[in-house]
């Protein structure tokens, strides 16, 4: 059953907190960006479920997810309905190990909601870098069995959060007015575009499993062109059709729009890059981002590191 906010099982009275009874334990998160986190926090190997160029929302377990989810020592899971396959499988396993459902320990006021469904929340909050430091943190108590230095590298890693965060505002800030529309291919950067200032538009809705009608499209043509914005962007993790649709729509139109880049949206970049951790996600989209709507941003983005392609 729910101990806090998002937290499932292993409390005291008859089960025991995490124990390092393995040498390596087996820690395993559902999405990239929680095992980045939990390996920055604990520098210890953390398995990823749900791969670069993976769609969570759909994501059904496979048999291997199950067995690995079964040997875990720890499991990590984002939550508020992001990765709504494995909603049933966390109080199974939460009878015999720790279960946290990260996004799900923030305060619910501080949460966007669904505007399809008023009473589901937004689950993309690792676009605001607040909410996601603030949701990382929730992750250090059960990380501290494990690694006893799990404070100094949390600190060091909000502060990378917090750095990155401070090139977002400069670099973003520097787009025109009239260009700070950020149209994407579904709803996941909301938080972003509180976060940063930015007007945000998703041909889909919060999840790619909804389906983009004509009217969103005509819908999304007519701001584009009234707005004369230069670019739309598509995502790792979802088609590009319905971005390819307004291109068309805007070009019959008169406005030339075209494809400011691929952003990273759902699932981070390639193990083993930088744009495969949270910072490089980050600065990956902010760099793309600026440069396709007019603003100013070095090229390969806020620490020279990201791909000569980005």
């Amino acid at each position: 059953m729910l101990g806090r906010r998002g937290f499932l099982g292993v409390m005291a009275g008859g089960l025991l907190p995490i124990s390092a009874r393995a040498d390596t334990p087996a820690i395993v998160a559902t999405t990239g960006m929680i095992a980045d986190a939990a390996r920055a926090l604990c520098g210890l190997p953390v398995s990823a479920l749900i791969g670069p160029g993976m769609d969570p929302h759909g994501h059904r377990p496979t048999r291997n997810d199950i067995v690995t989810l079964s040997r875990a020592d720890l499991v990590f899971w984002h939550g508020l309905n992001l990765e709504a396959q494995f909603a049933r499988l966390m109080p199974d396993l939460a009878q015999t190990r720790p279960v946290l459902a990260v996004a799900e320990t923030l305060p619910a006021e501080l949460l966007l909601s669904d505007p399809a469904y008023p009473d589901r929340p937004d689950p993309h909050v690792w676009f605001d870098p607040a909410l996601w430091a603030q949701a990382t943190e929730g992750m250090e108590p059960l990380l501290a069995a494990f690694a006893p230095d799990v404070a100094a590298r949390g600190a060091a890693y909000r502060a990378q959060i917090a750095e990155i965060a401070t090139y977002a505002r400069q670099a973003l800030d520097t787009i025109p007015a009239e260009a700070r529309l950020l149209v994407t291919a579904h709803d996941a950067f909301a938080y972003f575009g509180r976060a940063f200032g930015l007007e945000v538009e998703g041909v889909q809705g919060i999840s790619t499993e909804s389906e983009a009608g004509l009217a969103r499209i005509s819908e999304l043509v007519d701001l584009l062109v009234a707005r004369r914005v230069p670019a739309v962007f598509v995502e790792s993790s979802v088609s590009d059709r319905a971005l390819r649709a307004l291109i068309e729509g805007a070009a019959a139109r008169g406005q030339q729009v075209r494809i400011g880049g691929e952003l990273f949206s759902d699932a981070m970049g390639p193990d083993g890059s930088y744009e495969g951790t949270w910072v490089g996600m980050m600065d990956h989209n902010v760099t793309t981002i600026t440069r396709a709507l007019g603003g100013t941003a070095p090229e390969r983005g806020a620490q020279g590191r990201l791909a000569a392609d980005g």
